[in-house]
């Protein structure tokens, strides 16, 4: 049960400081629609699609209305596209792409992900065709994600995947570059990729899952930030403790959506994803929250312990919520999608080498980032390859969503417009990597994966 008091604090919260529910996500499980005719496997994934989400977008709905919590996406992750589309005939993955897209576009919700394969040990033929698949899938899509595990910490990277990935966003960002690269806003570049990510453009539903779940990630950046200013000069154990004491508000109604959706829909809870999910709007930032903290502006020396402290205070916090936790869970750091980082890009506070040191405390990587359009694909591999690195050692999850901008160079800005916001195109060290991404492989598991 919830106090008068408890209610009164959320409602002031959603009314002042942006918190909502960014996302009710469905995963729905493809591997009964593998079928050797194209035609008969993308009709049957339509179809399943349509059955299981048919009233997914009005029970979301339903749900902000009657207990006045804001959702802002209702949306849908499905079983790895590599796996289910293997079995056909196709010579491209694209039809398969469009079936999602149809589907999605039939229930009603904004995004759709899982046209994804997991190649962190190796290709398999469908692997290689869906990947060869993602440029043109995702340019005559609206609505669907892909993403790519490229490495475990079990497994070690596989370099020759990583190498592939830098040519594809290359393709991806030259066949979109009509709508500013869209389509490498909708790719994601993984290392030990969560089976159970709610969140966009990441999400699949992994092989481990039931036939299907409901998932929530929530956000609350507004709120931390307001818990963190009320605070004054206060030491940081007492900052910590109240951004945990916040944190675990925020999964409470994330807790209470998730198993009111489950309820409704007839669907198993899965999980809550914990993170700190900003947007472009006004006092929703993780980058204003860590300035809160003292640091004159997010990058400056510092904001690596700063964000630490606020990942590790946001997952005690919401573990004590929910027994059902997932996900990423911590705190994004998304360039575009956050008001505070965009400035401290454009102020010279932030650069892409401050923020992949801040990716080794704090979930998802080097994210939603624009750099120069003429990047070499091999300077785009070894980024990726960089980040990765950092989730295979630190046995986390990481990744990569970076979009070189056709015709862009540094200083100038990319829009996206809505939760994608707009991005300062930044400068990347033009060094090359090439003769190391060409020799191709696998970089081996670090000792540390073996625990046995």
């Amino acid at each position: 049960m919830y106090s008068r008091s408890e209610i009164i604090e959320t409602i002031n919260m959603i009314r002042h400081e942006n918190l909502d529910i960014r996302t009710i996500t469905m995963g729905i499980s493809l591997r009964d629609c593998a079928c050797e005719s194209v035609e008969r496997a993308t009709q049957k994934i339509y179809d399943k699609i349509c059955r299981y989400a048919d009233r997914l977008v009005q029970t979301g709905e339903d749900i902000e209305r009657d207990f006045g919590i804001p959702i802002i996406n209702k949306r849908i992750s499905v079983t790895p596209i590599a796996l289910v589309a293997e079995s056909s005939d196709a010579t491209d993955y694209t039809p398969f792409a469009r079936a999602m897209d149809r589907a999605a576009a039939n229930v009603g919700v904004n995004l759709i992900g899982g046209f994804s394969a997991m190649v962190h040990k190796g290709y398999t033929k469908g692997d290689r065709m869906l990947i060869d698949s993602i440029p043109e899938a995702l340019a005559v899509t609206d609505r669907v994600c892909s993403s790519v595990n490229v490495a475990t910490t079990k497994a070690g990277i596989n370099m020759d995947a990583v190498m592939d990935m830098g040519r594809v966003i290359k393709d991806c960002a030259e066949r979109t570059k009509d709508r500013g690269a869209f389509g490498c806003a909708k790719l994601v570049v993984f290392a030990n990729a969560p089976e159970d990510n709610p969140f966009m453009a990441g999400a699949f539903h992994g092989i481990g899952e039931p036939e299907c779940v409901i998932n929530v990630g929530v956000s609350g950046a507004g709120v931390v930030s307001g818990a963190v200013k009320s605070l004054g000069d206060a030491d940081l154990g007492l900052l910590a403790e109240t951004i945990k004491k916040t944190a675990f508000k925020i999964t409470r109604m994330g807790q209470l959506v998730a198993q009111e959706a489950s309820a409704r829909l007839n669907v198993p809870f899965g999980i809550v994803d914990l993170s700190l999910a900003p947007t472009p709007a006004i006092g929703d930032s993780v980058a204003r929250i860590l300035e809160a903290m003292g640091l004159e502006r997010c990058g400056a020396h510092g904001t690596t312990a700063a964000l630490a402290l606020l990942n590790d205070a946001v997952k005690k916090g919401g573990v004590m919520a929910s027994s059902q936790v997932g996900g990423l869970s911590g705190a994004f750091i998304p360039v575009s999608e956050d008001a505070g980082m965009i400035e401290a890009v454009n102020t010279g506070a932030l650069c892409l080498e401050k923020l992949e040191a801040m990716t080794c405390v704090c979930s998802v990587g080097l994210d939603m980032i624009a750099i120069p359009g003429d990047t070499p694909a091999s300077i785009i591999a070894a980024i990726i390859a960089d980040e990765i690195a950092i989730g295979v050692v630190n046995h986390k999850t990481t990744a990569v969503r970076i979009i070189p901008a056709p015709g862009k160079k540094e200083g100038d800005i990319l829009e996206f417009g809505g939760l994608f916001g707009s991005a300062p195109v930044m400068p990347v060290n033009s060094f090359s990597a090439e003769m190391f991404i060409k020799r191709g492989g696998r970089i081996p598991a670090p000792l540390q994966s073996l625990k046995n």
